[in-house]
């Protein structure tokens, strides 16, 4: 069996989580600086062979109209780079909001360290997919 990767995608940075390999719970990995991309592109593909991951979740933030913007584009090119990897976009409206809402709830101050909502977003649109897979 291998793991489920998932990656939220953003300007800045790139949150990771990791499912177990029976699909069943999801842990957050880190962060992962956006730029230079292709040092981003290394750190995400390092992780992958590490944690016996065959697919990456990739979020895509739809718009609420159900259309695709500039960043949806931008998450589907960025996908493209992972080669030899099965990639699954998983809409992941509010799932920013969500995370938020998730680390006040465990009282956890995420004003100055951005990238644990954008840790708590990949864990909540991996948890997204596997929940309907």
């Amino acid at each position: 069996m291998h793991k489920i990767m998932c990656l939220d995608v953003g300007t800045k940075r790139i949150g990771v989580a990791l499912s177990d390999y029976l699909h069943i719970t999801v842990n957050g990995y880190g962060c992962v600086d956006r730029m230079p991309e292709n040092k981003a592109v290394d750190d995400i593909i390092k992780i992958a062979k590490e944690n016996n991951v065959k697919t990456i979740v990739v979020g895509v933030p739809v718009n609420m109209d159900g259309t695709y913007g500039f960043q949806s584009e931008d998450c589907i090119k960025f996908a493209g780079n992972f080669n030899g990897f099965d990639i699954i976009f998983e809409d992941e409206r509010l799932t920013s909001d969500l995370a938020e809402e998730n680390l006040g709830a465990k009282k956890i101050d995420f004003r100055k360290n951005k990238s644990l909502v954008d840790i708590e977003s990949a864990c909540i649109i991996l948890e997204q997919y596997l929940s309907r897979k």
